[in-house]
């Protein structure tokens, strides 16, 4: 009998070959022939699982955000049962750091697509803006943890606090993309977030995972 295909194991295929295309030549460079070559499949084989150029580049964005959360998911697990919150949001920003080629890659990938949701036609804001606003969510449920906060302008002080949070670890994975010599102050720096905004510092892990 003739083998049945893994229709998610094409579509692994697929989006990891758009992911590659695209921290090497940026997201105009992923159309359905540069993906076809780069995976060594057919174009029409393309076609018939994503059928719009959107369609794959909307996957390929969705399975760099799905490997992010299981970095987080894994490091998360080494925490213990009761972590402190400033663990758990120094976890988080760990993984959103380029410290290894494949979080390298994604980084840029994830760059290319905010910077073509101002101008792509393939890509809208809404599209790019669901990571970090559930990032955002995730570490504002830890602020309230580490302030106690229950009041509804305490609430609303932790998201906004979460926010910087986010932008400040985004801006930092940039930085780093273009200068290796931040690798150094990695660690400097993130504690330097985390005492200002979260307080009480712990011993922390290594931000080089």
């Amino acid at each position: 009998m003739p083998k049945l295909a893994d229709h998610d194991q094409r579509r692994t295929q697929i989006t990891s070959a758009a992911r590659r295309v695209i921290a090497r030549d940026g997201l105009a460079a992923a159309t359905f022939q540069s993906v076809a070559a780069e995976a060594g499949i057919s174009v029409r084989l393309v076609q018939y699982y994503f059928g719009t150029k959107r369609k794959f580049l909307l996957a390929t964005h969705e399975a760099v955000v799905a490997d992010a959360g299981a970095r987080f998911t894994r490091r998360l697990s080494t925490l213990g049962t009761e972590p402190a919150p400033r663990e758990v949001i120094r976890a988080i920003l760990t993984e959103l750091l380029p410290a290894d080629a494949d979080r390298r890659r994604d980084t840029i990938v994830l760059n290319t697509f905010h910077a073509a949701a101002l101008t792509s036609p393939d890509v809208g804001a809404e599209d790019t803006l669901g990571a970090p606003r559930f990032l955002a969510r995730a570490i504002a449920e830890q602020l309230r943890r580490a302030r106690g906060d229950v009041a509804p302008s305490a609430g609303r002080a932790a998201e906004l606090d979460a926010e910087l949070i986010v932008a400040g670890a985004s801006g930092l994975a940039q930085t780093l993309l273009v200068d290796d010599g931040s690798v150094e102050r990695v660690d400097e720096l993130l504690d330097r977030l985390l005492d200002r905004m979260v307080g009480d510092p712990v011993e922390a892990p290594s931000a080089q995972a």
